[in-house]
């Protein structure tokens, strides 16, 4: 990491943010790229130069809304089986079923909820995209989390006065902290869901 912060140190904005977009559209394809420390390191180093929030803010929100839509085309237009095949580590077959499960049930908000979670994230876009999900339906729901997920981390970032390594404290708690909310989020429109069910079944 010592390294990566020296070298995006050296960059001007003007290539900063591409890279940030970049990272942000590579982990829609590879999810162990460390996206969220690149965008991090990117805003706090804005922060510290002539740069602006919202413009690490839309920089990584562009990227990565762009990769999702990317990735749920190719989904949408090879279907499940060509994801397993092609992207092994990316289709995983659990995430395919419980994301499947909770569309079924909860529709646009599940995919909102599920890329707020860690491990789930990754799978979303390709397999909204196998589901035949609506393209405006789902790459809505997949900018409105990423607005969230990444507003967040490019805020704090950017208004961090913190030395880096306790902002990717930061940044790590961040993301341990938004994966309970979406938990949450879940529990609570489960639970509407359930009372509903039950109020029409009793009428």
């Amino acid at each position: 990491m010592s390294g990566l912060l020296t070298w995006l140190t050296g960059l001007p904005l003007a290539v900063l943010y591409p890279v940030m977009a970049i990272a942000a559209a590579i982990e829609n394809v590879f999810p162990p790229i460390p996206a969220d420390s690149i965008v991090a390191l990117g805003s706090w180093l804005a922060g510290r130069g002539d740069g602006s929030a919202m413009g690490a803010f839309l920089a990584t929100w562009i990227g990565n809304v762009g990769g999702a839509a990317a990735m749920y085309y190719v989904g949408r237009s090879h279907g499940v089986a060509f994801m397993h095949k092609r992207f092994p580590r990316l289709a995983d077959e659990r995430n395919e079923k419980r994301l499947e499960a909770m569309y079924g049930k909860y529709g646009i908000l599940a995919l909102v909820v599920s890329r707020l979670i860690p491990g789930v994230r990754a799978v979303v876009p390709p397999f909204a995209g196998a589901l035949k999900v609506p393209p405006v339906t789902a790459i809505g729901a997949m900018a409105i989390a990423s607005a969230v997920w990444y507003g967040i981390i490019s805020y704090v970032a950017f208004h961090a006065n913190a030395e880096f390594s306790q902002l990717m404290k930061v940044v790590k708690d961040s993301g341990t902290i938004m994966a309970l909310v979406a938990a949450g989020m879940l529990v609570l429109v489960a639970l509407i869901w359930f009372l509903r069910r039950r109020s029409h079944q009793s009428t």
